[in-house]
């Protein structure tokens, strides 16, 4: 029903809402960014388009759709938790795209391995297209952790079911016909966790013979999502495996960078020469983890992150090598301005050297490390670097910053952009807060979390309008929504609140409209609103005393 005055006299917002924090034109860009590309045809891929082309490097689709799935839970999680109808669809139809063909069809090359990946290889492997029934857990665990949140968030067994996670690799001109590959969430688990136990725990390879610290983050978090809805305890005994096997093979440190890799046959670890990684396993490992991460944050970030007479910046690795070096050798003393120009120079007479074709994600990784630290003063000024020199990018209401494969301008600073940076990781910091995972972690939602509350549906990105408050007060008993009108055209849009107790509830506007309903337990209210272009309206539904 249209909400119209029952006493004709204007009614007003029962009280002030401003003490409601609400997303910021910038946040909600980066959710109607996340939409805009969710809801490309299967096959097109907007803006996302990689520096490696064969989909094998950091910066490919399955990242850059994972981290959308896990910023939108973040969002609607601390930030809009009754808005069920607006989240739900926008991760189911992210993870869709994730069984798309074009994201983990670059597995059938990679399980051959190769001797860039294992240099005691003398012939190449027989390939295989599962692409999580061993190994690359840089997919399969991605899937795993988005399909967990969904059933965390939703109380929705959809990936639960069995078949419910299937490939098909049917390539048209060549084999032996098609070939299906039928799992669900926990038989994607039970395959991840064999694979764990096969390299003793230090967790599952990401291309073959490779294990990264960061990628085997994201399966523990989902084992704890599923321990919530089963009963279980499969983590504790998991990490009690996985820390020791850490702690064994010396793979993480306070006092230095993370280890980037160890390889399962030869035992080799691989030294960091970026905070990257570390910065990315750092931020999901805080959930389970936190002290240890809190407490090498300093050393980890020395020389990658300065901040010098206010001016917080980025700084290339080679920079950032040079940097923490002349600190070692005592040079602090000259002031960091001048440590700092002569890592720039150092960088400028020998980036020749740099052999690697492409740059790795590290702008998006430390962002979002920044973000669940809760480290405001670094986030934000890199953040407003982004926003002064690397082109932030509006489109169709969504915000993001366009790919830059230039690492460096000709002065040594930054101006890389990767589409997993620009397109996703970006939007998970600003929508993040402190903790954010970790909370998650810790707190997941039950059956009797989502049955404790109201809930609205049937408001979704496709009706014109960004949503910037969605939450429950118990005390108040209120449900607050705002919503903003932003291709300027007006927009008509419906929506229920759901789950409603028995009793008597009233809907405000900030039109100055009210309505009244009489609820039964467990009923709804059906709401119609018509918005100006550019019209920012706000709605309270609150239970009569």
């Amino acid at each position: 029903m249209s909400l119209t005055s029952s006493n004709g006299d204007g009614g007003s917002l029962p009280f002030d809402i401003s003490e409601y924090p609400k997303l910021s034109l910038e946040q909600a860009g980066h959710l109607r960014h996340f939409y805009n590309i969710s809801s490309a045809a299967d096959g097109e891929w907007p803006h996302m388009g990689s520096q490696e082309p064969a989909q094998e490097f950091l910066d490919a689709y399955r990242y850059q759709l994972a981290t959308m799935v896990y910023a939108s839970g973040l969002t609607h999680y601390h930030r809009m938790p009754v808005m069920r109808g607006l989240f739900k669809p926008l991760i189911r139809r992210l993870i869709k795209k994730m069984l798309h063909r074009d994201v983990w069809n670059y597995w059938y090359l990679s399980s051959q391995s190769g001797i860039l990946l294992d240099p005691d290889l003398k012939e190449l492997r027989r390939p295989w297209a599962d692409p999580v029934v061993r190994e690359n857990i840089m997919y399969s665990g991605h899937l795993l952790l988005m399909t967990s949140l969904y059933a965390m968030l939703f109380d929705d067994d959809e990936f639960e079911k069995p078949g419910s996670l299937t490939f098909e690799w049917k390539p048209l001109f060549w084999g032996m016909g098609p070939e299906t590959y039928a799992y669900d969430n926990r038989s994607l688990q039970q395959a991840i966790m064999k694979e764990m136990e096969r390299n003793g725990w230090v967790g599952v390879c990401c291309e073959p013979n490779l294990v990264f610290v960061a990628c085997n983050q994201f399966p523990i978090i989902a084992m704890r999502l599923n321990d919530a809805r089963d009963g279980t305890k499969v983590v504790n005994e998991v990490l009690k495996k996985y820390r020791a096997a850490l702690e064994k093979k010396d793979m993480i440190s306070q006092d230095g960078l993370f280890k980037d890799w160890i390889s399962v046959k030869q035992g080799h670890t691989a030294t960091a020469q970026s905070v990257g990684l570390t910065a990315w396993a750092a931020a999901f490992m805080n959930t389970w983890n936190s002290e240890f991460v809190r407490a090498g944050f300093e050393n980890h970030a020395v020389g990658f992150i300065t901040n010098i007479d206010g001016q917080v910046e980025l700084q290339h690795p080679m920079v950032a090598g040079a940097y923490r070096a002349a600190l070692a050798q005592g040079d602090a003393a000259k002031g960091l301005s001048q440590v700092l120009q002569g890592a720039r120079e150092f960088y400028k007479a020998n980036k020749s050297n740099i052999n690697f074709p492409y740059n790795e994600p590290t702008f998006g990784y430390v962002v979002k490390w920044l973000s669940e630290l809760g480290k405001a003063t670094e986030l934000n000024g890199i953040l407003a670097y982004a926003d002064k020199h690397l082109q932030p990018t509006w489109e169709n209401g969504g915000l993001y910053y366009p790919r830059n494969d230039q690492a460096t301008d000709n002065e040594g600073r930054w101006t890389h952009m990767d589409p997993f940076s620009g397109n996703t990781a970006i939007g998970y910091s600003r929508l993040n807060v402190e903790n954010g995972q970790k909370k998650i972690f810790e707190e997941p939602w039950t059956k009797e979390t989502l049955a404790s509350r109201p809930y609205v549906d049937g408001l979704d990105l496709s009706q014109g309008v960004d949503c910037l408050r969605g939450l429950w007060d118990q005390d108040r008993s209120a449900l607050i929504v705002t919503v903003r009108e932003w291709p300027g055209q007006g927009a008509n849009i419906k929506f229920r609140v759901e789950n409603l107790s028995s009793g008597t509830w009233t809907v405000y506007t900030s039109q100055g409209r009210f309505d009244e309903h009489k609820v039964l337990s467990g009923g709804h209210i059906a709401i119609d609103a018509i918005i100006k272009a550019k019209e920012e309206v706000d709605f309270v539904v609150v239970k009569g005393v």
